[in-house]
């Protein structure tokens, strides 16, 4: 962490180092203080602690410890402030160093890795429901205390109503979403490799590209397999698995259209139950390349066979554009009742748990109002729970070379 060249004259009382405000914030955050005026109350009760975190304090020696508390911690603004712009890049740093020391205490961490969202509720009062307020959760009507949260849907069910019917009910709230790439290990049990956030209106694919980039540039390697919920089923989050041989356990999900058969030569049925024929490849506009699948009644080589299919009726016969890049393939290929993918699907739960410990430490309602804040807030709650799995790992390994 860079800090001003202390060799060079500069105006003014010294600053305190960025460092001890990454400190403090961390204190913050391991004895679950919500609001920074009480991180500033629990360092007066502390002075020593103060020292500790290396703030430079303003001698006094009619004080216990010969300094003046009070003067020498940072007002609450001052604390709220550095919240809001420290780089975050900083803590990301830090973030990083926490794996590579996680992985020099176990071998092969990062080559199978697991990733979830965590909703959290902006401090605004559109999410308190003992307020009244109209079209509450009108995407256009911005909450003026946080001008950075975003509407989103938390949870969606479908209900049937009493004609039969089956309705789609959602839960909104206006907030953030927090991705992460975890991973876990039956003797050291879960870690943070990952983690990135952006407004709640984001869909959880959308994640993955930075969550990916973050997890490679961490790790120093490609990992070879992920396990991740239905709402990560889209073609480019296996492309990644599929290009180094591996696997991404992702539940199909077919977004109402139907479940595609496939011949013995790997090419989907039509609706009659015919294979059909390849044709020309072209680069679709979504990016990935595609080809164009025809009747095979009708191409290469016209049949002397007949369909009662209105397409052929037309003479076009059915025709289909499919993804052919690997992951495309993996997503449709993959068979999700093996062994394999029922044992690497399990992972998953590490994601939940850690999330569940993110909640412990605050993520869910931070009490901030901007997007900065709670970005840091984030970052900061995903090192204390890395410090203390890098504690917990090395117990363990101390514990299994005492003799």
């Amino acid at each position: 962490m860079s800090e001003r060249d202390e060799g060079v004259p500069w105006p003014g009382v010294a600053p305190h180092p960025e460092k001890a405000y990454v400190k403090a914030l961390l204190v913050k955050q391991c004895e679950k203080l919500a609001y920074i005026t009480e991180l500033r109350r629990f360092l007066l009760k502390h002075p020593l602690l103060v020292l500790e975190l290396g703030f430079r304090v303003l001698s006094d020696s009619t004080q216990p410890y010969g300094f003046d508390v009070e003067r020498s911690v940072p007002c609450d603004r001052w604390l709220r402030h550095k919240l809001q712009t420290l780089p975050n890049v900083i803590l990301q740093a830090l973030l990083q160093e926490t794996v590579h020391e996680l992985q020099s205490e176990i071998p092969g961490l990062g080559e199978t890795a697991v990733t979830d969202t965590k909703h959290i509720y902006a401090w605004v009062k559109e999410n308190n429901p003992r307020e009244f307020i109209k079209n509450r959760y009108d995407p256009e009507r911005q909450p003026s205390a946080d001008p950075d949260c975003r509407l989103g849907v938390k949870r969606s069910s479908n209900q049937d109503d009493n004609n039969g019917q089956v309705e789609v009910q959602k839960e909104y709230l206006w907030g953030y979403g927090s991705g992460v790439m975890a991973a876990t290990h039956p003797k050291y049990g879960d870690v943070v490799l990952a983690e990135y956030t952006l407004p709640f209106n984001e869909a959880d694919s959308t994640y993955f590209a930075p969550l990916y980039a973050r997890l490679v540039a961490t790790l120093g390697f490609r990992p070879r397999h992920l396990a991740a919920d239905a709402a990560y089923d889209a073609w480019h989050i296996y492309q990644p698995y599929a290009e180094v041989g591996g696997l991404a356990a992702i539940p199909l999900n077919l977004r109402g259209h139907p479940k595609p058969e496939l011949g013995p030569n790997g090419f989907h049925l039509c609706p009659r139950g015919l294979e059909m024929s390849p044709s020309y490849q072209y680069q679709h506009t979504s990016g990935y390349r595609a080809q164009v699948l025809r009747c095979p009644l009708l191409f290469p080589d016209k049949s002397e066979q007949r369909c009662d299919h209105v397409q052929f009726i037309k003479r076009t016969g059915c025709v289909k554009h499919i993804n052919i890049e690997v992951g495309g393939w993996m997503r449709i290929q993959l068979d999700r009742q093996s062994d394999e993918y029922k044992r690497l699907y399990r992972q998953r739960t590490a994601a939940e748990r850690i999330n569940s410990q993110a909640k412990e430490l605050g993520i869910e309602t931070p009490k901030v109002r901007n997007i900065n804040s709670v970005v840091n807030l984030n970052t900061l709650i995903y090192l204390v729970i890395n410090a203390r799995a890098l504690q917990r790992v090395r117990r363990v390994n101390a514990m299994a070379q005492s003799p």
